[in-house]
């Protein structure tokens, strides 16, 4: 059984006992362990099921590598599925519980998914779930949706809260082993900006474990002294909790740190998502050890040796009165020797090899423990925890030689560099055959700007597995990041490690190596996903020879702990079965986040009232206070009307129609997207951006210009002002700020990137206030400081000056067909502006406006709204507005898509304007009735409503739409659905309703 060691656990303080529950049962350990060796020490062997068969799962692995301890962890606001228990520290009050059984853990009864394993290989669900076809919905699809997925989803929300952390640095170092330490002391004491990461609570990785020697001091006191020297300099900062999660371009990092994990604060940030930009990184991220495939290699207390070590040295806690360790290398030695020092059995150690020679084994022989090469394991004798082992010859195929009862298998096959973050970014990777491993190889580095390497590898990481190279390297790879960094000044030299001689490694990727099928069937190459090494040879037969094809075929690697464990050997498995070599076949591709970070860390501080903050104007306030009925308007609270006592907001719309046409009206125009585009090939790149010609405004004219997309769809619209002869003022619609932008720097940087072209969002740097109506050019006459007459400040002009006393930039332009100014003031003065325009204004009528207001004249002068008239599919042409198609130039963005014959088809549907024959108001969105139906048996449509009004100016109801060949038939009456099931009729009519010459607005 497993159990607490009495005189153990160099992580324990046993002066702090925890107590915690696990389904339910309360049980104790101490400040230190984790929740997998608290669990073991608790003798509760059994932690979970796997996914497919449901078979009895407990901890293989120690680390972040571990795929089977997962739980349910927490209650209310506080749960969160799927926690590695091996991660997991324990902390006072800890609720967790299994996962993926029914009833319970014991006894499942998804279990009998292991005795139909026969009908149910790799790939059986593309097979299976095809035919018969109307199955698929009454019984596959609730069936899958049943079984998928592990752990339960939160309900509550998070009660946690998280943030953001950006940060530059000289050097980014990952892992804090004795290669981490090494290398942060060698680039900090070269005046470096180093930031040191380690994933677990603890520094000094697998060296502290297993005794190193490092300048003639244990392990363990050279990381301490180690530790010391570097929170000594200034320039060093050391995060522990705190997992390198991926490496990007241009230096480009991120770090996951858990804050408050082993210690919960409901007044502290949980976890904290580093974003870090730094000119070197050195991953020094260690080796995980790999398992042996073997039949019955899952069942609860088959362990990694490490992972059985860590246990015993770090938590004191044993696993099993009698191990059976079973090995392809040396390093598994260690654990054995470990295990008699603590005084439990180890009955023999099996080692694949034929013959094995070293200080290590001969260690192992004086102690009395029994060494068997050349032997293998048959099967593992046990269902939810072992209780022996049958032997086999390693050459045959599974002949029991001889059966040996223990309660613990402690299997080593190897060490596999975690070479995750050298791959994120493109590093490549070399087969190893000495040391049976995939490591970085040094002369394909990830490369930066210019070609240069920017990210390097040390220690176990690079393939080293012996101390004195693992500090060497790291000390290198630390000084030679601080070179690149720009940092020449010298320091200590490299600290020396001593080693033992160890014996070659054999490759073993199947126990015994002639494995009949019922062995292989058996043999586990992933715990999570029940992956066997049948299933990939299943694969190869069935033609999946790439690696990734097979990957996907089997789901081998596909489970929370993405193939940590299982892709060498299932890669090699596959390579075998191909008769290839195993770097011919490759690995899979691997992606960041190394290890599951937490969906509120990626959100950070975005959650709850901030997860969308609300933007808001200058004048927000002074509209909220006078009555504005907001409505979204993109991440914008814009005001759809202003509302007064004993009004409807219906009533305030045409109150504001008619006085924004009868006298004069203020609309906050704030929010319309600003974007300065700068540069000498600025006027270039707008031609490329709009339809029309940008290049050769003059500079204090504006012009209203059309943007495509690629595909040759309206994205959006805006009038364009040049500034000087390098500059351009570029307003887009509301919701388009953001986008366009982000639109605009796409082409750049992708395309255009030789261009020297800058372009800069500043939306929110002015406010924009609209002066509207017959009395406007008297309103600002009244406030003086700039002519703004017609022969001055003709239409579709800008001038830049003061309008009382406010630095101004006014844009004679109209969205309203009325008299018009759009005047932009720096954002800081825009309330003070407002308040000065609406106390000026009062002798002239003077009303604020909302959105409503300003959609309803847009519509009565047949101006297009993006969004409302268009939706993806819409073009330029079928809002008549091909005028606006440069002719001239050479190319825009679009102009080849609108070639295609289904974009000149003259039958598309055009814009119009509707007129119902009641006067009535159509219906948004409504469709016009064609004769006939579809293949489908719908009715056939020929158009629709984009946009509908009452006009309180007209008194009638007033819409746009496109209907087919619309503007070839004017005056033809359509007939459109209704909601009830009614329909009405409306003629087609010009789009404009309202002073059609545009006398209003040329005043």
């Amino acid at each position: 059984m497993s159990t607490r060691l009495a005189n153990e656990g160099r992580l324990l303080n046993k002066g702090k006992a925890l107590s915690f529950t696990f389904n339910g049962k309360n049980l104790r350990g101490y400040e230190g362990d984790t929740l997998a060796s608290a669990l073991l020490a608790n003798d509760q062997m059994l932690m979970g099921r796997s996914f497919k068969y449901h078979r009895p799962r407990s901890v293989v692995a120690s680390g972040a590598e571990e795929p089977n301890g997962l739980v349910n962890m927490g209650k209310g606001g506080r749960f969160e599925p799927n926690q590695r228990v091996t991660t997991t520290e324990l902390f006072e009050g800890l609720i967790a519980a299994s996962q993926n059984h029914w009833p319970s853990l014991e006894f499942d009864v998804g279990a009998i998914n292991t005795h139909l394993s026969r009908f149910l290989p790799a790939g059986f669900y593309y097979k299976m779930f095809i035919h018969p076809r109307p199955l698929w919905k009454h019984v596959y699809e609730p069936f899958i949706r049943q079984s998928a997925g592990l752990g339960k989803a939160p309900k509550d929300r998070d009660a946690d809260s998280y943030e953001h952390f950006h940060c530059h640095v000289d050097v980014l170092i990952v892992g804090g082993g004795i290669a981490g330490l090494a290398a942060a002391v060698a680039a900090g004491e070269r005046g470096a900006r180093v930031m040191l990461l380690e994933q677990t609570a603890h520094w000094g990785g697998r060296a502290v474990v297993d005794g190193a020697v490092i300048d003639g001091l244990p392990a363990e006191e050279w990381v301490e002294k180690t530790l010391q020297a570097l929170e000594k300099m200034e320039n060093v900062s050391l995060r522990s909790r705190c997992m390198g999660a991926g490496v990007y371009d241009h230096g480009y990092a991120l770090a996951y740190e858990r804050l408050t994990d082993h210690a919960p604060d409901t007044n502290s940030l949980r976890h904290r998502l580093w974003r870090i930009r730094a000119k070197q990184i050195v991953t020094a991220t260690g080796a995980i050890e790999r398992p042996l495939s073997f039949a019955g290699n899952d069942v609860p207390g088959v362990m990694l040796a490490a992972a059985v070590r860590d246990y015993v040295v770090n938590y004191g806690v044993s696993v099993g009165d009698r191990t059976v360790v079973v090995t392809n290398n040396d390093d598994a030695y260690r654990t054995a020797i470990t295990l008699l020092e603590a005084g439990l059995a180890v009955p023999v150690i099996i080692d694949a090899r034929t013959q094995a020679a070293g200080p290590l084994i001969d260690q192992a022989r004086a102690l009395g423990i029994r060494v068997e090469t050349g032997k293998a394991i048959a099967k593992v004798k046990g269902g939810k925890r072992v209780t022996g082992v049958a032997i086999c010859a390693q050459a045959g195929e599974g002949s029991v030689l001889e059966e040996v009862a223990c309660d613990c298998v402690a299997m080593s096959g190897g060490w596999s560099p975690v070479v995750h973050l050298w791959s994120h970014c493109g590093g490549k990777l070399m087969w190893d055959a000495d040391q049976v491993m995939f490591r970085p190889d040094p002369e394909k580095p990830p490369t930066g700007d210019k070609g240069q390497p920017f990210v390097s590898t040390a220690g176990i990481a690079n393939g080293h597995l012996f101390t004195a190279e693992v500090v060497g390297d790291g000390w290198a790879a630390g000084r030679a990041a601080a070179k690149a960094a720009g940092h020449m000044k010298k320091g200590a030299q490299a600290p020396l490690g001593e080693d033992q001689e160890e014996g070659p490694i054999s490759p073993v990727w199947l126990m015994p190596q002639g494995a009949n099928y019922a062995l292989r069937s058996k043999a586990w190459l992933d715990f999570q996903n029940d992956v066997k090494v049948s299933d990939v040879q299943l694969a190869a037969q069935e033609g999946f020879e790439s690696v990734e094809h097979a990957k996907r075929y089997t789901t081998l690697g596909m489970a929370t702990d993405q193939g940590k464990l299982s892709n060498i050997n299932g890669l090699a498995v596959l390579a075998q079965s191909l008769n290839a070599d195993i770097p011919n076949v490759g690995t899979t591709t691997f992606r960041p986040p190394y290890t599951p970070i937490s969906l509120g860390a990626i959100g950070g501080a975005a959650a709850n009232d901030l997860f969308q903050p609300v933007r808001k104007t200058p004048i927000s306030d002074w509209s909220n206070d006078n009555g504005a009925d907001n409505e979204p308007v993109g991440h914008w609270r814009r005001p759809y009307a202003y509302v007064r006592d004993g009004e409807s907001v219906e009533d305030a719309v045409h109150r504001e129609v008619r006085n924004t046409r009868e006298n004069l009206g203020l609309l906050d125009a704030s929010t319309l997207g600003k974007l300065i585009v700068k540069g000498p090939d600025a006027g270039k790149f707008l031609d490329m951006m709009y339809t029309n010609m940008m290049s050769t405004l003059p500079v204090g004219k504006c012009r209203y210009g059309l943007m495509c997309s690629e595909n040759g769809f309206l994205m959006d619209d805006g009038v364009v002002a040049r500034m000087s002869e390098d500059t351009w003022l570029c307003h887009t619609t509301t919701g388009g700020a953001e986008h366009i932008h982000a639109h605009m720097e796409d082409w750049l940087q992708c395309e255009w990137w030789d261009w020297q072209v800058y372009v800069a969002n500043v939306t929110e740097q002015y406010a924009q206030i609209a002066v509207v109506g017959p009395n406007a050019r008297k309103l600002l006459e009244k406030l003086g400081g700039m002519d703004v007459s017609a022969e001055v400040l003709p239409f579709m002009q800008w001038r830049e000056g003061q309008i009382g006393g406010f630095d101004a930039r006014v844009f004679r332009i109209s969205f309203s067909g009325e008299l018009s100014y759009e005047i932009a003031v720096p954002a800081g003065q825009g309330a003070a502006f407002w308040t000065t325009l609406m106390e000026a204004g009062e002798e002239f009528g003077i009303m604020p406006y909302g959105t409503e207001t300003l959609h309803i004249l847009r519509a009565e002068k047949g101006f297009i709204m993006i969004g409302d008239e268009t939706d993806g599919t819409v073009i330029p042409q079928d809002l008549n507005l091909g005028w606006a198609l440069s002719k001239k130039k050479e190319d825009y963005l679009g102009k080849r898509a609108h070639l295609r014959s289904h974009m000149a088809d003259p039958h598309r549907w055009k814009l119009v304007g509707l007129e119902t024959l009641d006067g009535s108001v159509l219906p948004d969105g409504a469709y016009a009735i064609a004769d006939g139906t579809n293949e489908n048996g719908q009715v056939n449509t020929q158009g629709r409503v984009t946009s509908t009004y009452y006009s309180a100016n007209l008194e009638r109801g007033i819409a746009m739409g496109l209907v087919r060949n619309g503007p070839d038939r004017m005056g033809e009456v359509i007939e459109f659905n209704k909601v009830d099931g009614t329909t009405v009729k409306a003629k087609i009519v010009d789009p404009v309703v309202y002073d059609k010459e545009g006398a209003k607005q040329n005043v």
